[in-house]
């Protein structure tokens, strides 16, 4: 199993029910074959420019271990989800 980094933003005008949903969704992916290591929930931040004329997102960033399949499924359940507005993850080095 390899280590990830990643960040996920939330438009900010998601209620905290519907993002807390769009993030279990997503731990419940990685949990099925890794583990979350650290959870840092960031609040609201300001964007260094607009994205779909917003200035604000909600950021969560969070640190996990699985295999390298899972990373996938990770990044296409962030696309098709609505209250998420941009994810990326990295692999960090051992």
């Amino acid at each position: 199993m390899n280590k990830y980094e990643a960040v996920i933003m939330f438009y900010p005008e998601v209620e905290e029910e519907k993002r807390n949903a769009s993030f279990e969704r997503i731990k419940n992916v990685i949990e099925q074959d890794g583990k979350i290591d650290n959870v840092d929930e960031w609040g609201m931040r300001k964007l260094a420019y607009e994205i779909e004329y917003k200035k604000e997102a909600y950021y969560i960033l969070y640190e996990f271990e699985t295999k390298p399949e899972v990373i996938a499924e990770v990044n296409r359940l962030a696309r098709i989800m609505d209250p998420v507005m941009r994810q990326m993850v990295i692999k960090l080095e051992d």
